[in-house]
């Protein structure tokens, strides 16, 4: 199982949100590719990296330090917010971007972004962001009427490379990954998900990791590594285990 440490990006700086809310950011730095070396020193090979004030403009707002995080970043960076057009999409391929998260445009414009999952093969992800069992778009700021699993299995057969299934409740509350949803939402689906929001400690990259035959592909963790409630190095140690 993949660990994926995150960088969020708000006005060129680390930060971490509560619950998605933009008013409700914790700033941990102001150097994001300083940040991406440690967590490479660390032993991360995969980096999650959000463009918060993309996920709310629908455009690139913080090119310059994705930019830096890419070429400081050895692995293979993951990269979301905002991104929806093609212009854009394969801008950040040819910039070093090994994926592109897509969600406002996976819900309103599904086949854009399967031919974009069918054109840059592996390239994909497609976030499944969820309050209370129901897709949110736009950074979160709206709530659909499509349940979570409905979005998902649109998805089945277009090529994307994995889902990333966020339970907006917990992220940045540190108060534990919503396991069961998250499993539930693997076994209901042949693509690959990725488990975010509310990572807390160790405990849940064990009990993730446990599920990694069922279809969970990595976890994302954001807060609770920048207050040192989890070592990433034991982390990415268990979840190889």
């Amino acid at each position: 199982m993949i660990v994926f440490p995150a960088i969020d990006l708000k006005g060129g700086e680390v930060v971490r949100l509560a619950e998605g809310d933009m008013d409700r950011a914790t700033v941990y730095g102001d150097n994001p590719a300083a940040q991406a070396i440690i967590f490479a020193e660390a032993g991360a090979e995969h980096l999650h990296v959000v463009d918060l004030d993309g996920s709310f403009a629908g455009r690139a707002e913080n090119r310059e330090a994705v930019e830096a995080i890419v070429e400081a970043f050895p692995g293979y960076v993951q990269l979301g917010g905002g991104i929806r057009d093609a212009k854009a999409v394969e801008g950040w391929f040819e910039l070093g971007v090994a994926r592109i998260v897509m969600g406002s445009a996976a819900l309103k414009d599904p086949d854009f972004v399967k031919d974009m999952a069918r054109e840059w093969e592996n390239g994909i992800v497609v976030a499944v962001d969820a309050r209370d069992g129901m897709v949110a778009t736009e950074g979160w700021a709206e709530v659909s009427n499509v349940p979570v699993r409905d979005l998902a299995r649109r998805f089945e057969d277009a090529g994307v490379a994995a889902l990333l299934f966020t339970d907006i409740g917990r992220d940045g509350l540190l108060k534990g990954c919503n396991v069961d949803a998250t499993v539930d939402l693997a076994c209901s689906v042949d693509i690959p998900v990725i488990a975010s929001g509310g990572v807390k400690g160790l405990d849940d990259i064990h009990i993730l990791s446990m599920h990694a035959d069922e279809g969970i592909e990595g976890v994302i963790t954001g807060r609770a590594l920048y207050e040192g409630r989890l070592d990433l190095a034991t982390a990415i140690a268990m979840a190889n285990r």
